[in-house]
Order: structure tokens, then sequence, then C-alpha cells
């Protein structure tokens, strides 16, 4: 199985981002969250939205959980489809819970995960995300973009124990 690869539409341009914007969007992120909800539990998408999450619950002092939800190849559709794996922490239930993911484009993910978190009896679920890269709208974001966006724990892979480009960002 080769390497999954990013298709990138280089008329909207790549954003590179660094460990210091990043840890600046997702304080701003906490700041907005806070100014207009409350919640009690964050809860990150997993992989990369647990980063951002883990952030934003640490600047709320709030309790953090993940849910898993990641993306399958489907040959038939020749499409990625996002699937939730496993089960959304049993935590939520009762309770206000935002969930938080890098980034967001279609919403795929983030409706799969919203769901979830409703099914296992979240009293309310608000939504957050760093980049705001397509037609979704989360209910807070620190930067909206249709830029591909290169995060960076994302740029580099451990290939036969050395730090690598990541193959699926290759020519970004």
């Amino acid at each position: 199985m080769s390497p999954r690869r990013y298709i990138v539409d280089r008329t909207k341009g790549v954003m590179h981002i660094e460990w210091p914007l990043f840890g600046e969007m997702s304080r701003a992120l906490a700041l907005k969250v806070a100014r207009a909800y409350d919640p009690e539990l964050v809860v990150g998408i997993a992989t990369a939205g647990v980063i951002p999450a883990a952030v934003v619950s640490a600047i709320l002092d709030r309790e953090f959980h993940s849910i898993v939800v990641s993306r399958r190849y489907r040959a038939e559709t020749v499409r990625e489809t996002p699937a939730v794996l496993g089960s959304a922490p049993t935590e939520v239930r009762g309770h206000r819970v935002l969930i938080v993911d890098e980034t967001c484009d279609s919403g795929a993910t983030m409706r799969l995960a919203v769901a979830a978190i409703i099914n296992a009896g979240a009293a309310q679920v608000r939504t957050a995300v760093c980049f705001k890269t397509g037609s979704f709208e989360p209910d807070f974001h620190g930067l909206a973009t249709q830029s591909t966006i290169v995060l960076p724990w994302d740029r580099e892979v451990l290939v036969d124990g050395e730090l690598v480009p990541n193959p699926m960002y290759e020519g970004v």
C-alpha cells in the first residue's frame, strides 16, 4: 500500500504552521470559547485534534477526553470517508462538551463526532477548530483560510529511525 498523499490546490496556497503560532492559535481559541461557552469537558478528535484540544482543555482548566474519528479508504468510491472508531467517552453524559479538532473542511469528521457525543448523552455540544478551511461552520475557530494547513507535528515522520519529510505532503 502506497503512502497517502494530500491533494493540494496550489491556487489556494499552503500554510506551514510553526509551534509558536500553533500555541498562540490554541490560546486564542480557548479565549474565544471562554467568552461565549462554559464547557465542562473538552473532547479532542484523535489523532491530530487531541493536540489543540489538550491545550484548550489545559487553558480552560477542564477535564480532557478523546474520541477516535478516522478516515477509511473506500475502494469502491475512491474516497476516504470518516468513521467513528470505538465509542464516545461515557463521561460526557449530562455535561456541556466542547469538541475540538485541528482543521475542518467539509465537516464530515466533526458531524460524526458531534453525533457520537450527543448519542452518548451530552447535555450540550459546541465545536471548535484551530483552522476553518472549508464550508463547515464550527461554533468557534481560530483562523479561516482556504489554504492547505501543514501542522508542526505532521511535517516530519520517523522512517528507519530518521525524521524525514512527511510523504503525505510531497511537493508541498
